[in-house]
């Protein structure tokens, strides 16, 4: 039965193979996959417009069952709607992370 060769021994040997090329070790992309600022700012504002459609959602639904009519909606409104923004502030701190590190690589 014949085996698959490790991805981390092939990649330890190319590596090998260059520094004694005298090029150093080969840089990898994590992924290759550069958004633009269009993607993440349409990125955001779904994230957002979705915590409050699901508060508006939630919230409706409960005054329908309760027979409540607004105070639901809009206690899970202002939910959602601060559900969103805490979604989008960890997606761009996350994405101030990556920009940082991958600085920090290119420096290298």
């Amino acid at each position: 039965m014949e085996q698959d060769p490790d991805p981390d021994r092939l990649r330890a040997l190319e590596d090998r193979i260059e520094k004694l090329k005298g090029k150093g070790p080969l840089k990898r992309a994590d992924t290759g996959v550069v958004f633009s600022q269009g993607e993440v700012a349409w990125r955001m504002v779904v994230e957002l417009v979705t915590g409050m459609v699901l508060g508006l959602a939630i919230g409706f639904g409960l005054d329908v069952v309760f027979n409540t009519r607004p105070i639901f909606l809009v206690i899970f409104s202002l939910l959602g709607f601060g559900a969103g923004i805490r979604v989008m502030l960890g997606t761009a701190k996350q994405m101030a992370k990556d920009a940082a590190m991958s600085a920090s690589d290119e420096r290298d």
